[in-house]
């Protein structure tokens, strides 16, 4: 089973961007679906996650109002729908899954995609 993040780029402060985040294949250990971002020099960081059954989201107060998470089941796709970018939003963007419904720790996931670069400038 793999992940694959695309939808990363440059734009400016304030403009919008979609990650989307397609999977292989979903299997019964992959509950909590995520997103995470590493700045340069810093340590990858919890953005948001989304439980693939029943929808319940949850994010990072640094995001919180700004970037939406949300799932197509028939699409085996979660995405990271950012708005209101700014400069301290410019990372390396990684989906990953976890067992678990819910889960703010890196070391809870156990499947991780290759990552998507967003740079916002202003």
């Amino acid at each position: 089973v793999q992940l694959q993040a695309s939808g990363g780029g440059s734009v400016q402060y304030g403009d919008s961007l979609r990650l989307s985040c397609a999977a292989s294949a979903l299997t019964t250990s992959m509950n909590g679906m995520g997103w995470f971002r590493q700045a340069p020099g810093k340590e990858r960081e919890f953005v948001a996650i989304i439980s693939w059954r029943s929808g319940r989201k949850d994010y990072a107060d640094s995001v919180k109002g700004r970037f939406a998470i949300s799932r197509d089941a028939a699409k085996n796709t979660f995405y990271l729908q950012m708005n209101d970018l700014k400069s301290e939003d410019t990372a390396v963007y990684y989906c990953a899954t976890t067992p678990l419904l819910t889960a703010r720790d890196k070391s809870s996931y156990n499947l991780w995609g290759q990552g998507t670069l967003v740079t916002v400038s202003s």
